[in-house]
């Protein structure tokens, strides 16, 4: 491949992308013809999901999102190797922790808001740089749909997911002076591993408790298609699955209907990724 073809060829830098919704958006835009850094905690799963992509595809870094200077190391790694393109920076990774709040320890509290939420700031502060030298670029977070309404059974996960709404919001609105889009994906329940997890009040995995109480769960490659409609439309936030839909029009419209909703859910598992 000649320099003038890697400089024109695109590219996503994804967190958590090991795996799940991660995996599913990298093989997606690979598929378009863009090149992949693939970010994981998990060495395994980035060479797995390395491994599903075309050759030359993608590079990988092994990096905690929590880390600054690991964010700093990734990003200069990546950089060398999109020819210091960064079109997309896909804040991913993330851990979905349920459980009733008094049952949770402090520290697992921590852990999880400082992936969900800290995560998504350290990225963007050390992705700017290279985001405002890249013409067109975005930023695009994974949030939930339980970013539109807390949900019990998933108190402080669902507070993270409305701290990357609101970013995100707020940063559409600052970054437009540099040209920067700035979107979030806002799923409901997705086919990934984390739905394998038993949650402290059951022996039963959260697929299970879900499916009997009629809930969707989203297929993940419709994720990875979504992801590549937030990059391209004019949507700040895009809902992905029948279930994100409808509790995005009753929190504009009919908020208190919600909480019945949340009942259901109560003590289910993770939503979203």
């Amino acid at each position: 491949m000649s320099g003038r073809e890697r400089v024109a060829r695109k590219a996503i830098f994804i967190t958590g992308g090991g795996s799940g919704i991660g995996r599913a958006t990298a093989r997606h835009f690979a598929a378009q013809g863009w090149f992949v850094g693939l970010a994981d905690v998990n060495a395994q799963g980035i060479d797995e999901t390395a491994a599903l992509l075309p050759e030359g595809a993608s590079s990988r870094h092994v990096m905690d999102v929590r880390d600054r200077d690991q964010w700093k190391a990734a990003l200069d790694a990546f950089a060398l190797a999109s020819d210091g393109r960064l079109d997309v920076l896909f804040n991913n990774a993330g851990i979905g922790t349920g459980g009733q709040y008094v049952d949770m320890p402090p520290e697992e509290a921590d852990r999880i808001i400082a992936i969900n939420f800290g995560g998504v700031v350290n990225g963007i502060y050390a992705g700017l740089p290279l985001l405002r030298a890249t013409p067109g670029s975005t930023i695009l977070n994974t949030g939930s749909a339980s970013g539109f309404y807390g949900v019990a059974g998933l108190a402080v996960y669902s507070a993270t997911k409305f701290a990357v709404r609101g970013l995100t919001e707020a940063l559409e609105i600052e970054f437009a002076k540099y040209g920067i889009k700035v979107r979030s994906l806002m799923p409901g329940f997705i086919d990934t591993p984390l739905l394998d997890q038993v949650s402290a009040d059951s022996n039963e995995p959260a697929r299970n408790r879900l499916s009997a109480s009629g809930f969707e769960i989203v297929p993940v490659e419709r994720v990875g298609e979504a992801a590549w409609e937030a990059v391209h439309g004019a949507k700040v936030h895009v809902t992905v699955g029948k279930m994100a839909k409808r509790l995005s029009r009753l929190a504009r419209f009919f908020p208190g209907l919600i909480a019945k909703q949340s009942k259901k859910i109560d003590g289910l598992g993770t939503a979203g990724h």
